[in-house]
């Protein structure tokens, strides 16, 4: 009965950590904070294929938001395509043997600017540090775990 439950321990402490490590990366859904007000403006979906980093807008959150808006100032293919379902993170990569993925680039769709991209999970993954480049300059946000 002693082994059973020493085995049990160790399998749950096992798996804790398991889970906890896979929360240590970007992939999942975030809530961004608007800069100025605090309050959440969208929900992002965050996902990877081949190692590579895919980000969605999947819902807009702010206040007076219009769900049917579209990203008029982009200046690429996403040039007029819907707010909701627009790819704002293309194209970023695991640094090898660090917990940051970079050499993409992030969207602001409210300027139809893109920028270098860096995105290092915080807080055991239960943040997102996101840093956008143009040049030396940097912008850098933090967003809040969702799922």
């Amino acid at each position: 009965m002693r082994s059973y439950c020493k085995l049990l321990l160790t399998l749950s402490l096992g798996l804790a950590a398991v889970a906890a490590s896979a929360q240590n990366t970007p992939v999942g859904k975030w809530h961004t904070i608007d800069d100025e007000t605090g309050e959440v403006k969208s929900l992002i979906a965050i996902t990877e294929t081949g190692g590579v980093l895919a980000g969605r807008i999947e819902q807009v959150l702010r206040k007076g938001a219009d769900p049917k808006a579209t990203c008029v100032k982009c200046e690429d293919d996403r040039k007029g395509q819907p707010m909701v379902g627009l790819e704002i993170i293309r194209g970023a990569k695991q640094a090898k043997g660090e917990t940051v993925w970079e050499g993409g680039e992030i969207l602001d769709p409210e300027k139809g600017k893109t920028y270098k991209l860096k995105l290092t999970p915080i807080e055991g993954g239960a943040k997102l540090q996101v840093r956008g480049y143009l040049g030396p300059f940097y912008r850098t946000q933090v967003w809040d775990r969702v799922q």
